[in-house]
């Protein structure tokens, strides 16, 4: 055994540093290029030394789905070894680190060497990406690798209880992250919009609390509702399925189960966890459906005030439902949510201000604290710990939690100067419900989180010293669904920015490069068509800026774009103007609409449509014009600056083009607007939006 991986040290220093174009992703660690490669076929022999064979089917069902053969499992001889593949155990690799390995491929054959399960898993899915689709030269690049994660935990989240997914679609989510080489799946299965999991002592919450009679129909507020029961839970059975395939893929399932906030559906099912059970759902101005009457299972998306009331009876109801959900996931944590929980019904509650004064409570929020604190402490004696979202710092730190900072970074680096672990999943990063094209298509929650921008992510804080950064277990991209009804939509909200997140948490900090990440989208966008999955081209996206002229008489229309290889046509209204040479000035009436085509510049495959972008204008006397502010905006709706305001572009969209929107937030709007010259105005008109939840 020590001899098989006595190869891979003697023929580490022949090889040609660099990475010299491989197509991986996560890239790994240490990547030493060969010269020649290694040509698999038929005859291939598979030896194992030192572990179970358990790979060999996983190895095996990679090479029969792709090339139509299964290769023969030899014994292990000490013979010269050719046309191999070898497994071998080294415990001292990277000091038997959790995850790493070593792969060499040579003339002969390939090496695969780890000192832990996972590593030979991952060192798997490395090799895979690297055989090419072509059944007719399997041919693989000669090259050394050792690798390793950078992070502990490399999580991707799913929130199925806004839509509902099959059991076969959380499979193949699994296997997209087992992919990309994360190692955890965060599955929030309770919200108010519906309870998703079998709890066997409270059937209600999934005959009842699984299912809202109907959803709104578009982006929030809503256009109406479609009135179509939504629904659907898994058994205990199905997530013990579940939980067993993914460890299958070195995956750990942490499941999510909400408190105090997001209830409604638990609350529906059973309305005395409310602090006033005789109350109605409050459906004031929402788009219903169905019943008005008593508890009901939220319908539209947000933040409602029904939330858990703090009795010894919703404290017994919890406990007996993390009872049976324990069982079912032997991760180490329970994600208990603890965000967005408003006050107001525990400020109203008799009982809840009597229990905080009974408790020396200083106010609602340390109520929060406390409620947090009793849970924690139930599944601390059950040998779990907590995770919980930022807003469990609020009234105090549970003594064991993690953090999962999503409200930006503060929260997770508060709770890191607390020696508490904390997951960085911060919005502006993470958060892969967002729009990641200018030009979307189809509803999204809103903002705007392109590929470069995940790539771009650090999640060790600068703000942390060195062994506060320690507490940074890692990082996760998490998927809400209020706008992902089907698995089609899910695809395409997560890559190619899931890739670009596997790299930022796998790869060595030094090795992020995103020139190069870039040159490999082609290849990465080739596995996903591999696959049948759906995925955005945004990448493909014009980027199309207004700017100011020089005269400030009316705005330029500049468009660029990341492909070389490609042209630009622009249209004015449904007349073709020209090819696009420079920015474009616009300027005069009171509305103009223009239209952007790129082309791929390849004659072979007639010039392929890339991408298409629109931009309508809507001109006043303040258009263009000179125009400066005394107060900066709010660091979360930056804009444009100040010229946002005067850009001629009107936003009827709401969140979703909130770059469009120039946001104060705690200060005054101070704009001054040069007209140029003395006018007659009869009328000043500011668009704002005024967005609750």
């Amino acid at each position: 055994m020590k001899k098989i991986f006595g190869i891979v040290l003697l023929l580490n220093g022949l090889i040609v540093i660099g990475q010299n174009g491989l197509n991986v992703v996560p890239m790994p660690a240490d990547v030493k290029m060969g010269k020649g490669n290694f040509t698999l076929n038929k005859n291939t022999a598979i030896i194992v030394s030192g572990l179970p064979e358990k790979f060999v089917p996983l190895l095996n069902d990679f090479i029969y789905s792709t090339y139509g053969f299964k290769l023969k499992l030899t014994p292990y001889s000490k013979k010269k070894l050719v046309n191999t593949i070898q497994f071998a155990h080294n415990g001292k690799l990277y000091g038997a680190g959790i995850g790493s390995y070593a792969l060499q491929v040579t003339n002969n054959g390939i090496l695969i060497g780890a000192g832990t399960e996972d590593g030979f898993f991952y060192a798997l899915q490395t090799l895979f990406q690297l055989m090419p689709a072509s059944k007719n030269n399997i041919s693989i690049p000669q090259l050394y690798i050792a690798d390793y994660p950078r992070f502990k935990y490399r999580g991707m989240h799913l929130d199925v209880s806004r839509h509902f997914f099959p059991v076969s679609f959380i499979k193949k989510y699994i296997d997209y992250l087992a992919t990309y080489k994360f190692n955890t799946f965060h599955w929030h299965l309770t919200d108010d919009q519906g309870w998703r999991i079998e709890i066997k002592k409270y059937p209600l919450l999934t005959t009842v609390g699984g299912y809202r009679n109907g959803t709104i129909i578009g982006r929030y507020p809503g256009k109406g509702n479609d009135g179509l029961q939504h629904g659907g839970y898994y058994t205990q059975a199905q997530v013990k399925e579940i939980v067993a395939y993914a460890a299958q893929k070195y995956i750990t399932v942490i499941p999510e189960i909400e408190m105090p906030g997001h209830a409604s559906a638990a609350i529906a099912a059973y309305p005395q966890l409310s602090c006033f059970p005789n109350e109605a759902t409050n459906t004031d101005g929402i788009p219903w459906a169905g019943s008005k009457q008593g508890k009901q299972v939220q319908q539209t998306w947000g933040v409602f005030e029904d939330v858990f009331a703090p009795t010894d009876y919703t404290f017994n109801f919890l406990q007996d439902v993390l009872d049976e959900v324990m069982p079912l996931f032997p991760s180490k944590y329970i994600h208990i949510g603890g965000d967005e929980c408003p006050k107001e019904a525990w400020k109203r509650s008799t009982f809840c201000q009597q229990l905080i004064k009974d408790n020396n409570l200083k106010d609602e929020h340390a109520l929060q604290g406390y409620f947090i604190n009793r849970i924690e402490k139930y599944l601390n004696s059950k040998g779990r710990n907590i995770i919980g979202w930022d807003e469990i710092l609020e009234g105090g730190l549970a003594p064991n939690a993690t953090v999962m900072s999503w409200r930006g970074e503060e929260g997770g680096i508060e709770a890191a100067k607390q020696n508490h672990d904390v997951i960085m999943t911060p919005g502006t990063y993470c958060y892969l419900d967002h729009s990641q094209t200018k030009n979307e298509d189809s509803v999204t929650i809103g903002g705007y989180l392109p590929l470069e921008t995940v790539y771009s992510y650090e999640p060790i804080p600068a703000a942390l010293n060195t062994e506060q950064a320690k507490h940074i277990l890692g990082a996760q991209g998490n998927v809400w669904t209020e706008y992902m009804s089907n698995p089609s939509k899910v695809e395409y909200m997560i890559f190619p920015r899931m890739s670009a997140l596997s790299e930022v948490l796998w790869s060595p900090k030094g090795k992020k490069n995103w020139k190069d990440f870039e040159r490999r989208l082609p290849a990465i966008f080739k596995m996903y068509e591999s696959w049948k999955a759906n995925y955005s081209k945004a990448y493909y996206d014009l980027k199309a800026t207004v700017l100011p002229t020089e005269d400030y008489d009316g705005v330029l229309w500049k468009l660029d774009s990341k492909i070389k290889e490609a042209f630009i046509i622009y249209t004015y209204l449904t007349h073709t103007v020209a090819d696009y040479i420079a920015p474009i000035k616009i300027k005069g009436a009171k509305f103009e609409q223009y239209t952007a085509r790129l082309y791929s510049n390849d004659t072979s495959k007639g010039y392929k449509l890339l991408s298409i972008s629109e931009q309508r204008f809507s001109f006043n006397k303040a258009t263009g014009k000179k125009i400066t502010i005394v107060n900066p905006p709010s660091k979360s709706y930056p804009g444009d600056g100040a010229f946002t305001l005067i850009n001629g572009v009107q936003n009827e969209k709401g969140l979703a083009k909130s770059s469009e929107f120039l946001g104060f937030n705690g200060t005054d709007l101070d704009a001054t607007i040069d007209l140029g010259r003395e006018m007659n105005v009869s009328k000043v008109t500011l668009h704002v939006l005024s967005q609750n939840g």
